[in-house]
């Protein structure tokens, strides 16, 4: 984003200084005051989304901004398609308002000013936002809209997603095929097809989040973290890691964790496996388990119980490699981040399997 502001700055900057004629410190100047306008702009399309879902009781954690755009997280999904196309449209929306606001004020100003260039180009690029981002494909307004109508039609949100993000993924093959027609007939400068190109991967790189997130979304069911946990298997604190893994043999440790109990048999701290396998072989019967363990205070805990949606937020929340599952007072056992991967994505799990 930094990189793109400053290419934004000097592009313009030098636009500035040869058409209208400003000398190159304030030309530049100017540059940047267009990058900050734009940041204005897509701000306030990200508080059209924001606002809305409020407006309908969806809270939301914050606004991320980038010069080609952003997003608005929010705490859970719509409710219902009426109020998803309502919350998708209404950043567009905005747009479309913040470039008509800004051609009447390009028509006002004389021409060949640095306040009419301004206005003319905040005119034109949130035109452009607004139509471009009512394209039928996610991730852009348009896809979410998309989204909303097939979840009316198909009562399945997820389905819905998967359909509006491989039509974001057509979206993105059609602008590109046309940037590089249009270059090649030298209708469309080098500066302008690599713009184009860093949208269209922009736009297929969140179109594929989209899909990849719907197969998730639609496997949540399935996760039940008193069979996903793995049980775990204690160990005395003092015992070396040679004599833990030789009391737990190489099968039993895979479908278990090695943990670590006080002297009254209470577990007080979990292995790390990788850092237990990081210790030299020769080294492991004077190594303690303590040394390579984490306290059962300093994981993240989540209970049995919680939904498959609930528990994706919890990791989301707290990243982590393991997180103690528990039930009431007692410890369940220890969730592998990795075996929640695999249960909700099989195919990414299948094939780092392959590639091994």
């Amino acid at each position: 984003m930094l990189l793109l502001a400053v290419l934004v700055t000097v592009v313009y900057g030098g636009y500035a200084e040869s058409e209208l004629g400003l000398a190159a410190p304030f030309a530049y100047a100017v540059g940047l005051g267009f990058v900050v306008c734009l940041m204005g702009s897509v701000l306030l399309h990200e508080l059209g989304h924001a606002v809305t879902a409020r407006r309908y009781g969806i809270g939301v954690r914050g606004i991320t901004l980038e010069l080609l755009g952003g997003w608005t997280e929010m705490d859970r999904d719509a409710p219902n398609p009426r109020v998803d196309a309502l919350v998708s449209l209404a950043g567009p929306a905005v747009s479309l308002v913040l470039g008509g606001l800004a051609t009447a004020a390009a028509f006002a100003l004389p021409d060949r000013t640095v306040a009419g260039q301004i206005a003319f180009q905040l005119a034109a690029s949130n035109v452009i936002v607004a139509v471009f981002n009512v394209l039928p494909g996610l991730p852009l307004d348009g896809g979410r809209a998309l989204r909303a109508g097939m979840w009316a039609l198909l009562k399945d949100r997820n389905r819905a997603t998967e359909v509006a993000g491989w039509a974001g993924r057509g979206i993105a093959l059609v602008t590109g095929s046309v940037a590089f027609t249009l270059y090649r007939l030298n209708l469309l400068t080098l500066f302008g097809l690599m713009f184009i190109l860093l949208v269209v991967f922009t736009l297929w790189q969140g179109a594929g989040q989209s899909i990849r997130l719907a197969r998730m979304t639609r496997r949540f069911p399935l996760v039940d973290l008193a069979t996903l946990a793995r049980p775990l298997f204690a160990v005395p604190s003092g015992t070396s890691i040679a004599e833990a893994q030789r009391r737990a043999d190489a099968s039993e440790l895979e479908r278990k964790g090695l943990a670590v109990a006080d002297s009254s048999g209470r577990v007080v701290a979990v292995v790390d496996a990788a850092a237990a396998a990081a210790v030299p072989a020769e080294r492991r019967p004077w190594v303690s388990v303590d040394t390579v363990s984490r306290d059962l205070a300093r994981l993240p805990a989540m209970r049995v119980g919680l939904t498959g949606e609930q528990v994706v937020r919890a990791v989301q929340a707290h990243p982590g490699a393991q997180y103690v599952v528990t039930a009431g007072e007692d410890v369940v056992g220890v969730l592998h981040v990795a075996d929640l991967a695999e249960l909700l994505e099989p195919r990414r799990a299948v094939r780092r399997t392959a590639a091994r």
